[in-house]
């Protein structure tokens, strides 16, 4: 068995596939009415039909989990970023951890937590 998508609730899909189009490069893949396929496995769900799977409402801002990307220039990501978001809200702004990796945290137009951080080699 393998992973094959990670699915976040949106509560404007299209806002949303403009976001991570714009900020990520992601494409749309599949358009499934209320439910996208973007490249590299990540699904865009419409919060009515999520709602009525589960029955119950949505949580923004849960942090209890984080979509987590890579990039080299994270410089360079976190202006684009804030020339396209500048609305966008912090969890953290560039910092380095211990072991020298650099990252920035922020939630999505839906709450949803993301990181990206400068890459790590596990050679």
């Amino acid at each position: 068995m393998k992973l094959k998508n990670v699915l976040i609730v949106t509560k404007d899909i299209e806002k949303s596939r403009a976001f991570y189009s714009e900020i990520f490069g992601l494409e749309l893949l599949r358009d499934n009415d209320g439910n996208m396929i973007l490249s590299e496995g990540l699904v865009l769900q419409d919060e009515k039909i999520w709602r009525g799977f589960l029955g119950r409402d949505i949580m923004g801002k849960s942090n209890s989990c984080e979509l987590y990307f890579e990039e080299s220039d994270i410089e360079g990501f976190v202006k684009k970023l804030e020339s396209a978001y500048p609305e966008i809200e912090y969890v953290n702004r560039l910092m380095t951890h211990s072991w020298g990796q650099t990252v920035v945290r922020f939630y999505d137009p839906d709450g949803n937590l993301i990181e990206v951080g400068t890459p790590m080699n596990f050679e």
